[in-house]
């Protein structure tokens, strides 16, 4: 049995995000192929996340000079210990499926927030003289992302920041298979939505035969 997290950054839902209703397709078709599997869904808008700030770099200072984690104050502890089960959490699944719309040529706040709480020296991937390793080889990933407009190619593709960060966040860690869908364009032709919507889901959806 195969564990996915199903990790996703939009603040509405299906009936209102293209990510997700290609998302939900995604994860329906998903178990219907994998009846055994375990799908985990995590509404990153839900999580409260901490930020990497003074509190967890002091944490992290104490803990790395030998101090025990009960010595932590309640702020540190409640931060790093949050962080800790988040990519814990991570490193224990197998695979990954990240659903977000595009804002600002990326993805919502919550998911670089997220990604920040995952790449951990140690846990995902570690240093080495002959540079950083990853440590999670053998695993795979879905980015599902939606944007108004087409950015996966053609003249605006060297402006979209979203996959391209996550794409090179994975293979630091060492996840190097990534499929990709976009839900791309729907803004700059409203009359063709619908269709678009309609070929993500199907993409989304033979995806997940051999996802």
């Amino acid at each position: 049995m195969a564990t996915v997290l199903y990790i996703t950054a939009h603040p509405g839902d299906s009936t209102h995000s293209y990510s997700l209703a290609v998302g939900e397709q995604f994860v329906a078709a998903y178990r219907e192929a994998n009846p055994g599997d375990e799908v985990v869904h995590l509404d990153l808008y839900k999580l409260d996340i901490p930020q990497i700030d003074a509190d967890v770099f002091s944490a992290w200072g104490k803990l790395q000079s030998g101090n025990a984690f009960d010595q932590l104050s309640g702020s540190e502890q409640a931060k790093v210990g949050k962080l800790g089960q988040l990519v814990d959490q991570f490193t224990a699944a197998d695979k990954y499926v990240f659903v977000n719309p595009m804002w600002n040529f990326s993805y919502p706040p919550v998911m670089k927030a997220y990604i920040d709480s995952i790449c951990i020296a140690g846990k995902t991937f570690k240093y080495t003289e002959q540079g950083p390793v990853g440590l999670l080889t053998g695993k795979k990933a879905l980015h599902i992302q939606a944007s108004g407009g087409v950015y996966s190619q053609g003249p605006m593709q060297d402006i979209e920041m979203g996959h391209r960060h996550l794409k090179s966040v994975l293979a630091f860690i060492g996840v190097t298979s990534l499929e990709a869908i976009f839900a791309e364009g729907m803004g700059a032709a409203p009359d063709q939505a619908p269709a678009i919507k309609a070929k993500a889901i199907e993409k989304a959806r033979e995806a997940a035969k051999h996802f």
